[in-house]
């Protein structure tokens, strides 16, 4: 699993997304930024965030180091804000940090010579089905003269209709490796010219081993019981049934890339 470290001090909220991110410190006097389990997206983007997180660092991206923060809600009680007050008590128990990287740098469209990066942040985000990667919002850093991803929350879309026992229908895992992946607004779009050469070298480094170790990442109190899945390691297994059948083709690649 991700290490576990405590919240020693909220510091401020984030209010740049919708689920009020905060900036907090730990007892391994690390600062992270903060996304609270109790948050309106729920438990299931914190996986997002570690599955995809995990992803991009095997296939050699810079991605903030992750941690499991263990926050006592006491803690809301120096919280004058109200809505802080309201998130912290609702999210007792482990939250998702985020190694603080300070100085970074917004992405301004410039990208680190070499490397072949904007086609592998393109390829991520088509295998993981991310949406949040545009030029309104392009979860990019420059921090070191290195180009950072973050914000993965919206990835893995397919585990939000589980609940409602999707994950219990036959054919699921093949029905989320043949979904398309559109492009077309893709902060890094212009790389998809270089995807196939992408293609072949990730494909490398990927298989269910692989993502049965980036599920090993998870904490089980994260992975909730659903229809077809009622245990953290049939949840896990899940998430490895459909990532493998989304490896195992490539028509979720954008048109033209790939047979």
């Amino acid at each position: 699993m991700i290490p576990t470290v405590s919240v020693s001090r909220y510091v401020t909220p984030l209010r740049e997304g919708g689920s009020l991110p905060g900036l907090v410190e730990a007892d391994d006097l690390g600062t992270y930024v903060c996304k609270f389990r109790g948050a309106g997206q729920g438990l299931r983007v914190l996986v997002a965030e570690v599955v995809v997180g995990e992803l991009a660092r095997r296939i050699g991206l810079q991605t903030p180091r992750l941690v499991a923060l263990e926050l006592d809600p006491e803690i809301a009680r120096y919280e004058a804000d109200e809505e802080v007050q309201d998130l912290l008590n609702a999210s007792a128990g482990l939250n998702l940090g985020v190694d603080f990287l300070p100085g970074a740098f917004g992405f301004d469209g410039d990208l680190p010579a070499g490397g072949g990066v904007g086609a592998a942040v393109l390829w991520l985000d088509a295998f993981t089905a991310n949406v949040d990667r545009s030029w309104r919002n392009p979860n990019l850093l420059l921090w070191h003269g290195e180009l950072w991803v973050i914000d993965h929350g919206a990835a893995l879309y397919f585990h939000h209709g589980w609940s409602g026992g999707a994950l219990s229908r036959e054919g699921a895992p093949a029905r989320f490796a043949a979904q398309p992946w559109d492009p077309s607004d893709h902060v890094l779009g212009s790389h998809a010219a270089e995807l196939p050469s992408a293609d072949d070298r990730i494909r490398g480094l990927l298989d269910e081993s692989v993502f049965a170790e980036v599920l090993d990442a998870v904490p089980d109190e994260w992975l909730e019981p659903v229809p077809g899945a009622e245990s953290p390691a049939a949840v896990r297994a899940a998430y490895v049934s459909f990532l493998g059948a989304r490896l195992a083709t490539r028509q979720w690649l954008p048109a033209g890339v790939g047979a």
